[in-house]
């Protein structure tokens, strides 16, 4: 799934980005944010592009793109918040781009604490967090509520800890729709095929197009 580049303006300069079509009409627009930019992140990484892949077999037109600083993106690192500014940046294109449709939003590890962090400003239809990186949330952060949300955690990840996650989920006050994989790391190696299964049933369970 090649897609096609893009550079747009961002915040800290250009943003790159890619894009992939469903064959049929779109049914949503997804952005999917990466892991880590400082720990090798990029939106090449494998999760994220299963993911991307996976909104694209739901009909989604899948946007993922480089945080500043990190491929053709310029830019230094944001410490978080100028990746939510990124974030911010590349919803706006790609509802421009695509009025009219569902958003979904999806991240793996720190990219899943950027569009958690921006959930509740972007209003999605959809979030999809994978292994969220909760230690680079904010103890104020809000959440979105009344949103369908999928959490998919691997119930052997120790950047993450599982424990800790759970813990989170716990105290929340409106809960996310939880899939513990047994015997995944982080990194979901050798589970790529369960992430996807995951997140094909638990769009046709919470209808997210709405």
């Amino acid at each position: 799934m090649a897609g096609s580049e893009h550079s747009i303006a961002g915040p800290a300069g250009d943003l790159q980005l890619v894009e992939e079509q469903p064959e049929h009409e779109v049914r949503a627009v997804a952005v999917v944010c990466h892991p880590h930019p400082l720990h090798g992140g990029t939106l090449k990484n494998k999760v994220v592009h299963q993911l991307a892949r996976t909104f694209v077999e739901l009909g989604a037109v899948s946007v993922r793109f480089n945080f500043r600083g990190v491929g053709a993106s310029e830019g230094q690192y944001g410490h978080g918040q100028g990746e939510l500014e990124d974030l911010g940046v590349v919803v706006d294109w790609a509802r421009e781009r695509w009025p009219n449709r569902p958003l979904w939003l999806a991240g793996f590890s720190f990219g899943a604490a950027v569009v958690l962090r921006g959930a509740g400003r972007l209003a999605p239809d959809w979030l999809v967090t994978a292994a969220p990186a909760i230690n680079y949330l904010p103890s104020e952060s809000p959440l979105p509520a009344g949103v369908p949300w999928l959490l998919i955690q691997g119930a052997e990840d120790d950047v993450v800890p599982t424990a800790q996650v759970l813990e989170w989920v716990d105290a929340l006050p409106e809960r996310p729709r939880l899939t513990l994989l047994e015997g995944a790391g982080h990194f979901f190696h050798g589970r790529l095929n369960d992430l996807r299964h995951t997140l094909l049933d638990a769009a046709g369970d919470l209808n997210p197009s709405r």
